[in-house]
């Protein structure tokens, strides 16, 4: 086994997806960890939630489904982490957040223990140098929803060892994952794109091109993608991806990425998509996108 005991801090949606992917597909421990319990509850619920849908859809057996669940444990307690041999920080997207946890953790866990940040733009050098072990450090960045989604994106940081980085290859693919692998440039591969193309739409809004309707629908028609970039925006959250762009913009220093007005604007009025009810659409109380939604294009 590449992994056999994995620990998890952030068991938010993201947390608790990878938990249930790893425990469903390997035969690992995992301990999710959060300060908060009642995200350690919800994160008990989630995996609940997904080993149900996995046993209706006949991707799971009932007994293969208690096995999973007996090996997924929770903790408030950091000083759990001193026995995995992986570590995948699945935090806010807060960089003084993500240095303080892995200071913490680096005093904690075995120097052989590997790290790992789920963080979709941060960089991991920066991340890794906090830390006495930026060779054993690298990004693995996971889809939403992470038991779903095919794609792993892992990115090496500076120093990180050609052998830790097989070694983890080797875990994304007992995960069935398809794997890409980016440099330590801000974005990656994935989220510069694909925010780039977010804050484009954007633009476009703002400049009155069309309605956020069909735009939307030239990018899922025209190109096929699943989504639309402003649906996609209200998903991810305004707010997040405001954060993402600032990233870019810094890491850069192009102005090819600087945020657009709209998207500031709607952050700063709390519309931060499905999560606050409105961003470019509005939805009801059941996160349901209103027909003809209509977001001023003013700033």
């Amino acid at each position: 086994m590449t992994f056999s005991n994995v620990f998890i801090p952030g068991a938010g949606f993201m947390g608790s997806a990878i938990a249930y992917l790893i425990a469903s597909k390997t035969e690992a421990r995992v301990t999710l960890y959060d300060i908060y319990p009642e995200s350690l509850k919800k994160a008990q619920a989630s995996v609940e939630k997904y080993g149900k849908s996995s046993l209706d859809k006949g991707f799971i057996s009932a007994e293969k489904l208690e096995e999973v669940k007996k090996r997924i444990s929770y903790t408030g307690e950091l000083q759990s982490a001193a026995s995995c041999d992986l570590v995948i920080e699945a935090i806010a997207e807060d960089i003084k957040l993500k240095h303080e946890l892995f200071k913490k953790l680096d005093s904690i866990c075995s120097a052989e223990t590997v790290f790992a940040s789920n963080t979709s733009s941060l960089p991991i050098t920066s991340l890794a140098a906090v830390t006495g072990r930026s060779s054993r450090f690298l990004g693995m960045h996971f889809f939403s929803p992470a038991h779903v989604m095919k794609l792993l994106e892992l990115i090496p940081g500076y120093d990180t060892d050609e052998a830790v980085l097989e070694r983890v290859k080797q875990f994304g693919d007992q995960l069935g994952k398809t794997l890409i692998t980016s440099k330590d440039l801000p974005g990656f591969i994935t989220t510069r794109l694909g925010l780039v193309l977010i804050n484009e739409a954007a633009f476009a809004l703002m400049e009155g091109l069309s309605s956020p309707e069909e735009i939307d629908t030239g990018m899922t028609l025209g190109y096929n993608h699943p989504m639309g970039p402003l649906a996609l925006a209200d998903f991810i959250g305004l707010d997040i991806c405001l954060h993402i762009m600032e990233v870019l913009q810094e890491g850069f220093g192009d102005p090819k990425y600087r945020p657009c007005p709209l998207l500031k604007q709607l952050v700063s009025a709390g519309h931060l998509g499905k999560k606050s009810g409105r961003g470019f659409y509005k939805y009801d109380g059941k996160g349901v996108k209103e027909v003809s939604s209509k977001v001023p294009t003013h700033v």
